[in-house]
């Protein structure tokens, strides 16, 4: 009696390792793919940040934007946003992402979240370079992704 219970264990255990093993590499495809996405669109927005491509910066906001930043405090909506990199970035500051900061996480029902660290260049003082780390929620509506959320914090010299 034992030994047909172990077989039949055996055996079970032989058929759902496919299936599992099945589930698992789906789901890292579905993370695989999120990262790429997430990434692809990180990447248009800051080469449009870098080069003042207001416009280009306008398609990936949501008009609600939220943005939190730990020295000026809140900003809402895309305008304020778009003022705001207009008076103080443009041609002033670029931003590199930190390599291998990137994390990407799905957000059920709604799109993924970004976390990362970047650095801030500041073209006429090469010295002058800081880093700080950010949270970005990016809504997938109807296949159309938008940044709505961003947390900017620990803005600091970098260290050398």
């Amino acid at each position: 009696m034992t030994r047909k219970i172990l077989l039949a264990a055996v055996l079970c255990s032989v058929t759902l390792i496919p299936i599992v093993c099945t589930a698992q590499s789906a789901h890292e495809d579905q993370a695989a793919d999120l990262f790429k996405t997430v990434q692809a669109l990180d990447t248009r927005f800051f080469d449009a940040y870098n080069q003042c491509d207001l416009a280009t910066i306008a398609t990936l906001v949501s008009d609600d934007l939220e943005f939190y930043h730990d020295k000026t405090g809140l900003a809402v909506g895309k305008k304020a946003l778009l003022d705001a990199l207009r008076e103080n970035i443009c041609h002033k500051v670029t931003r590199e992402l930190v390599p291998g900061t990137l994390e990407v996480y799905p957000l059920a029902n709604y799109g993924a979240v970004e976390i990362g660290v970047h650095t801030f260049h500041h073209p006429g003082d090469p010295g002058n370079v800081g880093e700080a780390k950010f949270v970005q929620l990016w809504q997938n509506k109807d296949g159309v992704w938008k940044i709505t959320r961003v947390i900017s914090f620990d803005h600091q010299p970098l260290k050398k």
